[in-house]
């Protein structure tokens, strides 16, 4: 075997010392090449074939290299083999180089299946808490709480809302709207958002919306509800920042007793335009420890509308509310709370958002004394 001296260096040898006769080869080549190496050299030499494959050397400073050996068969005038002439190329960069790559895609693929899974799973905690009703909703039932009594007459609130999505349909957020009925016929309302997005974000809304329930059951005011929603956040092992509203409304007087944690407030929309309510003291939900809430009081009035929005339709909040109030001609012209919900979704639908958003639309029936 003649070597060139590149092939030495590749070898890890001294040009001056040779290199490795066909005997002493396979010695330097992994265990499983060396049949490799084997069947190159004899499809070669003996049955006359050009050769093109690839093994392994651990060199004398146990250095691992990866060549790649092309070559062809010298043929004597009768047709038989004399010699054969071979081609090493150290190519360990670039087989290194194509693992990489090969193991960045395989990652890649692996996080986009546990980004699939996560957003699978993001979606059915939303679809098992949110409110299952589409379209509109009557409240009080009439038939729920034991003692709850009728309605007072034309008060009940026809309910509807709407859930859309940010710009990436992969972030789920910590968004939601909730409307329950009450002991004594009241009625909670409720809209609210996490930040984050994810599993995190929506078991974190989960919570909430479970705790805001059983305290509104329980017969907490908002306020006072608000406070204990701020240290159960302080005593999370989960830390989030919530912006929320909580309103308690009562069909026999027509009030809505409502505060709000760091988050617009309530739009209020009769005889054609709209205002927001005067909002109450509350600093956002986790943002410090032992913050007061303080409630306001709303008189209502058949006919009336309240538009209840996470603050997130648009980029701008501010922007969202004055593009809401602009839209008052159409929303207390409309027939019901559905079809102002469609109307807020035709306005907003397109908007680029980088978080979800929800907005929720009660409308109290029946006709003013």
């Amino acid at each position: 075997m003649t070597w060139s001296d590149e092939l030495c260096r590749i070898f890890g040898r001294d040009p001056e010392d040779g290199g490795l006769t066909l005997d002493e080869l396979p010695s330097w080549v992994f265990s499983e090449d060396q049949p490799i190496l084997t069947a190159m050299v004899t499809d070669c030499l003996v049955d006359g074939k050009p050769i093109d494959a690839e093994f392994r050397i651990v060199r004398a400073d146990e250095v691992v290299r990866t060549i790649h050996m092309a070559g062809e068969p010298v043929l004597d005038t009768d047709g038989s083999t004399a010699s054969m002439w071979a081609v090493l190329r150290d190519v360990s960069e670039l087989r290194r180089s194509e693992r990489a790559v090969r193991e960045s895609r395989d990652t890649l693929r692996h996080q986009r299946r546990i980004a699939r899974t996560e957003r699978r799973l993001a979606v059915e905690v939303q679809e098992a808490v949110l409110p299952p009703w589409r379209g509109s909703l009557r409240l009080p039932a009439r038939d729920g709480f034991p003692g709850a009594g009728p309605a007072a007459d034309g008060a009940a609130l026809d309910l509807a809302a709407h859930y859309l999505p940010s710009e990436s349909s992969a972030q789920i957020g910590g968004d939601w709207y909730d409307a329950l009925e009450l002991p004594e016929g009241h009625t909670l309302l409720s809209v609210g958002g996490l930040t984050g997005h994810g599993v995190t974000a929506t078991c974190g809304m989960a919570m909430l919306l479970g705790a805001v329930r059983g305290m509104a059951v329980a017969g907490i005011e908002p306020g006072a509800l608000m406070g204990r929603l701020n240290q159960l956040l302080a005593v999370s092992s989960q830390p989030a920042l919530v912006g929320a509203v909580c309103g308690r409304y009562d069909p026999r007087t027509r009030t809505l007793v409502w505060a709000q944690a760091g988050h617009p407030a309530p739009l209020l929309f009769r005889d054609g335009t709209g205002r927001p309510l005067r909002s109450p003291d509350g600093v956002l939900l986790g943002a410090t420890t032992g913050a007061a809430y303080t409630q306001y009081e709303e008189r209502l009035e058949p006919g009336d509308l309240l538009v209840l929005h996470t603050g997130r339709l648009a980029r701008d909040t501010e922007g969202a509310t004055e593009r809401l109030l602009a839209l008052a001609p159409r929303l207390t012209a409309a027939h019901g709370a559905q079809e102002c919900v469609r109307t807020v979704a035709e306005a907003f639908g397109d908007e680029p958002r980088g978080h979800d958003a929800c907005v929720l639309i009660a409308k109290v029936t029946g006709a003013r004394a």
